[in-house]
């Protein structure tokens, strides 16, 4: 292929995104017939089509779709050669790409107000998903750093814990089983217990709970968000498990309460990780290095007004 531009390449990835060229020309704030004029010799470069019209959308051919990934690629080390540039000069920039699961969308907000205080040129990209999603854009590079319980599997990373968290059950403040002196997993059977999907960690939590202490799970409803879960449990349909820190504003509202079960008390694991076979960006290196000296105390400021009862502590971390 002929070599191509950078304008070029940004042209067809934000065509890509936008399946218009009228769009893709505001966002880089040039002429629509500029941004047809960089497809087009982007074609010409390639040798084959790129884009297709399909009605009043712009389509990618799949020569398109190859190059758009390889465009991002090019265009992704080219921000970060410039990061790394200004880190020469001692400044922290950059975007910083972090992927979470979906059960640490609560958590990573305060984390990043704190790290990109003083730190104006820091801009975040927050992806949030489950656990195949997060490890899927990990993988594909998407992402710099992906928090979750436990590294993946499917390929070599580097894994830090940086904090422990407590996980529990919820029910409105008003439920029945608040006002009994001892609550015990065999209460929960025909109290409609609610539950994230297979495959999450949440889900993979509740059900060892019930395997160690050699009781029947009996699952009432099983959902696919740990919002959808909250309001049904605050609308008074079932019993909830979650992260503590996932239903902080809840609590605080009176909206939900901690149901506390005799004997259970599960602490989950956080860990944020990078692939081994690539070096992370400086930007990336700032937050790893903050989140690990300072995110057990963030989570614990967050959690600071809740008094959870003690009664043994239970360690899981497949989240």
């Amino acid at each position: 292929m002929y070599p191509a531009s950078f304008k070029q390449l940004q042209a067809l990835v934000l065509v890509a995104r936008h399946q218009s060229v009228s769009r893709a020309a505001e966002a880089m704030h040039v002429t629509q017939p500029a941004v047809s004029l960089h497809l087009k010799l982007l074609e010409e470069a390639a040798g084959v089509p790129l884009t297709r019209r399909q009605g009043r959308s712009i389509q990618l051919t799949a020569a398109g779709e190859l190059l758009v990934s390889y465009a991002e690629r090019i265009l992704g080390l080219w921000e970060e050669a410039g990061d790394e540039i200004a880190a020469l000069k001692g400044v922290t920039s950059g975007t910083l790409r972090i992927g979470a699961v979906m059960t640490a969308e609560h958590l990573l907000p305060p984390m990043l107000v704190r790290f990109t205080t003083g730190r104006p040129h820091v801009r975040i990209k927050l992806q949030v998903g489950s656990r195949p999603e997060v490890i899927g854009m990990l993988s594909r590079d998407e992402i710099d750093l992906a928090i979750m319980g436990t590294p993946p599997r499917e390929f070599p990373t580097v894994a830090t814990r940086f904090a422990r968290h407590p996980m529990a059950f919820f029910v409105p403040p008003a439920h029945a089983l608040l006002r009994k002196k001892t609550v015990t997993l065999a209460d929960i059977l025909d109290a409609n217990l609610l539950v994230r999907e297979r495959g999450s960690g949440t889900r993979a939590a509740i059900e060892r709970v019930y395997e160690d202490e050699g009781v029947a799970l009996a699952i009432g409803s099983e959902l696919s968000s740990n919002e959808a879960i909250k309001q049904m449990t605050a609308a008074g349909l079932g019993i909830a498990f979650l992260s503590v820190h996932a239903c902080t504003l809840e609590v605080r509202n009176r909206l939900l309460s901690v149901l506390a079960v005799a004997g259970i008390q599960v602490q989950g694991e956080w860990h944020v990780m990078h692939k081994q076979a690539r070096a992370m960006p400086t930007v990336a290196a700032s937050f790893h290095e903050f989140i690990v000296e300072h995110g057990q105390q963030v989570i614990s400021d967050e959690l600071e007004s809740y008094e959870m009862p003690v009664a043994r502590s239970r360690k899981l971390c497949d989240y």
